[in-house]
């Protein structure tokens, strides 16, 4: 499963960008220079590889936050955090997990409110696992539109309280929800 997100992920991000309103910097599959750097390449991003990419993909935003524990249990929302991840940070989009669950528990008779410490742990999991079985088939495809809904509203603030993320708006909203 991963191994497909990560290259839906590299081919909808492309090759090398460098855009001037883009707090990111210079970027290559998706990783910016400072992911880069932080996962040990030195080099120039115009020559960053694609394996790279696929190795810091797959450990930074699916193992590390612990995606991978939540594919476990529903493939279509550990695919929706991967994405929200890449774009937003896996601890942004592992709180928007937690804020909807806590707002799909029916006032804690389904299960108890989560910390909102954005790390998918023992608690998570455990509202995770209790969503899905009491809501049943459909609890996936709202998790994720819950899911979706936070990460637009937070697209259109940064948009608002930026001026120069206007440019990636459109962008963000037409390839990152739905």
């Amino acid at each position: 499963m991963i191994d497909e997100l990560i290259e839906a992920v590299i081919d909808r991000e492309g090759g090398f960008v460098h855009h001037p309103a883009d707090r990111g910097g210079a970027t290559r599959f998706g990783i910016t220079e400072a992911v880069a750097r932080a996962n040990g390449y030195a080099g120039d991003m115009r020559h960053f590889t694609r394996p790279a990419a696929q190795s810091i993909y797959r450990r930074a935003y699916w193992l590390n936050p612990g995606f991978d524990r939540v594919a476990e249990r529903s493939p279509r929302v550990a695919a929706e955090l991967f994405d929200t991840g890449v774009n937003m940070g896996p601890a942004v989009a592992t709180a928007f997990l937690q804020r909807a669950l806590n707002a799909l528990n029916r006032g804690g008779s389904d299960y108890p409110d989560i910390v909102l410490d954005g790390r998918i742990g023992p608690q998570t999991l455990a509202a995770l696992d209790r969503f899905l079985a009491t809501r049943g088939v459909r609890a996936p495809t709202v998790l994720v539109k819950a899911i979706e809904a936070l990460q637009g509203e937070r697209y259109l603030t940064l948009a608002e309280q930026r001026p120069a993320n206007e440019a990636f708006l459109y962008g963000w909203l037409a390839n990152r929800l739905g």
